[in-house]
């Protein structure tokens, strides 16, 4: 038995090919001439209004004091990721380590800096020495060989690095463990079956994989951070949002400092992320 045959349209039996008619969608295109307008409004506000002084903008957008704070910021930066990523690594083999003290260890560590607000840690190791005025290197409820100040250690700029540091290995310890389990368990027992050293089965084998995972989640703590280094104007130092405080304290141009570091912000976020969109192209290479 066969099917019968479908009848043709009129226009089609006419001799008249087929049109091809596309489909209109009335309120997308509503709705984008509403956020044109809104933009537009927008524009015409941060353009027209002179109280946001963009002379003065442009005056201490590159002022020395401020391009100085913004390098403070991106060495704060610098310092904060790399040791606490260097420490998260460490870390993360330690929760996934088969042996019960380093697991239990690295989670104890991830949980109590994580429980904690950044800026109370700041505050903690930046007042240290009030709890312990010398620090001593020795053995454990033993003798000491030697000892130091706490105040001659642990300045403002090293208690900083200190709180950035700790506080950001406990997230990133948590973004390796993820991606090193990301990976497929098959990968580590083709490694093993090769016969490879486990040091060379992690440099070689697993990490190019898991960075597929921990790149996009990397790339957002460092972001962050960025921002988050204004925290440490508790402590007096010049980074870029302590320092334009200092300045519109002096002149009362409050607004018109407050949108250089935001424009400084913006700028600085702006690179990163297209640097971590370089980054992710290249590890998602193969991806299918």
């Amino acid at each position: 038995m066969t099917l019968p045959e479908v009848e043709a349209p009129a226009r089609q039996e006419a001799g008249r090919p087929l049109e091809v008619v596309t489909a209109r969608h009335p309120l997308r295109w509503l709705a984008a001439a509403g956020v044109l307008v809104v933009l537009a409004m927008a524009a015409s506000a941060l353009i027209t209004n002179p109280a946001w002084e963009w002379e003065v903008v442009g005056q201490y957008l590159f002022a020395p004091s401020v391009v100085r704070s913004v390098l403070l910021t991106l060495e704060l930066t610098a310092l904060g990721i790399g040791l606490g990523f260097a420490l998260g690594t460490v870390l993360a083999l330690m929760r996934l380590s088969p042996n019960r003290l380093l697991s239990s260890v690295a989670f104890g560590y991830v949980w109590l800096f994580r429980s904690v607000p950044l800026i109370l840690q700041l505050l903690f190791w930046y007042n240290l020495a009030l709890l312990y005025p010398r620090l001593s290197v020795g053995v454990p409820f033993g003798p000491e060989f030697f000892d130091f100040g706490t105040m001659d250690l642990v300045g403002p700029l090293t208690a900083a690095v200190l709180g950035l540091a700790l506080h950001q290995a406990a997230y990133a310890a948590e973004i390796v463990r993820g991606g090193l389990l990301s990976v497929d368990a098959g990968q580590r027992e083709a490694a093993a079956a090769l016969g490879l050293p486990p040091g060379r089965r992690l440099v070689r084998i697993i990490l190019p994989q898991a960075m597929r995972t921990i790149v996009p989640n990397a790339g957002n703590e460092i972001i962050g951070l960025v921002k988050g280094t204004s925290v440490v104007y508790i402590m007096a130092l010049p980074e870029l949002f302590y320092q334009v405080q200092v300045i519109y304290n002096r002149n009362g141009r409050v607004m018109a400092l407050l949108l250089v570091a935001a424009l400084w912000y913006l700028a600085l976020t702006t690179v990163l992320s297209i640097a971590q969109h370089c980054v992710e192209r290249h590890y998602g290479k193969g991806r299918a």
